[in-house]
């Protein structure tokens, strides 16, 4: 038996927090050698290949590939479980789309269950929490664990679907502006295609990405109607993919674009003025709720509070 005193404990530790700062900062030195193919190809594809963008992002250093080994199968595992309780890939996949998010639907469920890790992990504590002022029984104490760990997975799968709502919300504000300026490049005598290059060019806003994704597929050699009809089958947008329809229709018949372009734009902004009545008549009865509980009482305060006042000087 070696006898280990406090001054060696302390060296291997800081030996080892050492080591393991070398290798983070070795493992970011450019690697010498002559680059791959794949590394010379993928930055042409970085627009149009998910893979390709993998491989150009920024590599983090792994400090510890073993506990990595030994977690990964685990890990693995529970998140094939979690899929299959949940189920749902085809939406989970189609709200990826939506928000606009790069992540795979193997790499949201692995999201997924870190936040329901998380949940467990804060229902323990919350449990050593509550036991320090009184004794619970160990059923209420995974309950507690078990709602926590729930409530993680709800709350990303929340935030998912919170994600893909507002993005088509503000795709569906885009596009009458979209289509006006569409309508305005086509009366200028560009064609389509340039007209949709003018508008990812200079556009900013999520249907603006969308369109130079189109305009990417396109320069790849896939047909123009081909990834529109893509493209709205991804997103799922009612407004977007009439407006879709009529253009592929539009191209295969040769009607002029831009008069197609110009109505699909004013029925957006109609749609948009209706959906914006509909709100509001939803909100009338809300909208009553500061009227009554707040700006009436207030209102007889004033009223009535001055009489009161000039009664009790008058007695």
């Amino acid at each position: 038996m070696v006898s280990v005193t406090t001054l060696s404990a302390w060296a291997v530790t800081w030996g080892i927090l050492l080591g393991l700062g070398l290798w983070s900062l070795v493992s970011l030195l450019p690697r010498l050698g002559r680059p791959r193919l794949v590394a010379r190809v993928a930055p042409y594809l970085a627009d149009i290949s998910p893979g390709a963008r993998e491989l150009l992002a920024r590599r983090t250093a792994d400090p510890l590939p073993v506990v990595g080994m030994l977690v990964a199968p685990l890990f693995a595992r529970g998140r094939v479980t979690l899929g299959r309780v949940l189920g749902g890939a085809e939406t989970i996949g189609l709200r990826l789309r939506q928000s606009g998010s790069e992540l795979s639907v193997e790499a949201f469920r692995s999201r997924q269950l870190v936040w329901g890790l998380c949940g467990l992990v804060g229902g323990l504590l919350l449990d050593l929490a509550i036991a320090r002022g009184q004794a619970l029984p160990p059923l209420a104490q995974l309950v507690i664990v078990a709602l926590l760990g729930v409530a993680g997975v709800a709350l990303r799968d929340y935030l998912l679907q919170r994600a893909a709502r507002a993005r088509l919300e503000r795709i569906s504000n885009e596009l009458p502006t979209i289509l006006e300026f569409l309508t305005l490049s086509l009366s200028a005598g560009e064609g389509i295609l340039d007209a949709f290059r003018r508008v990812s060019r200079i556009g900013h806003g999520a249907l603006a990405g969308e369109i130079a994704g189109v305009v990417a597929e396109v320069n790849t050699g896939l047909p123009l109607g081909e990834s529109l009809t893509a493209l709205a089958d991804g997103l799922q947008l009612p407004a977007l993919s009439r407006c879709v329809e009529q253009i592929t229709g539009a191209l295969e018949r040769g009607t002029p674009l831009s008069e197609v372009l110009r109505a699909q734009a004013q029925d957006g902004r109609d749609e948009a003025k209706r959906e914006l009545l509909e709100v509001a008549g939803k909100k009338e009865v809300a909208m009553l709720v500061p009227l009554v509980f707040l700006i009436l009482p207030m209102t007889i305060v004033f009223a009535i509070f001055p009489g009161i006042f000039a009664l009790r000087m008058g007695f």
